[in-house]
């Protein structure tokens, strides 16, 4: 068995496995959503998982717009909500 490591979701620590995406990990931890919409604020998390539709995006150090189905999460990452497209979450 690979042993796991820790990354911050806003703040708090999530366990991760090597090798597992941002969104596999947030989904293990109990998170179904982790972006809203710029116009109505709704909720949106994983729905293709494979990097077509662009509803699972996250900032991943300080980077916007990075796909959590397809990003690895790595030892340490500071992964956080994101409002939109192009900007982090505004409740910082």
């Amino acid at each position: 068995m690979s042993a796991g490591y820790r990354f911050a979701f806003d703040g708090d620590e999530i366990d991760a496995e090597p090798g597992q995406s941002i969104a596999a990990a947030l989904i293990a931890a109990g998170h179904r959503s982790w972006r809203s919409t710029r116009g109505r604020g709704e909720p949106r998390g994983a729905f293709c998982g494979i990097g077509v539709c662009f509803d699972c995006l996250v900032t991943v150090n300080g980077r916007p717009n990075e796909r959590a189905c397809v990003v690895e999460v790595g030892p340490g990452d500071r992964v956080e909500r994101q409002e939109g497209t192009g900007r982090g979450h505004l409740d910082h």
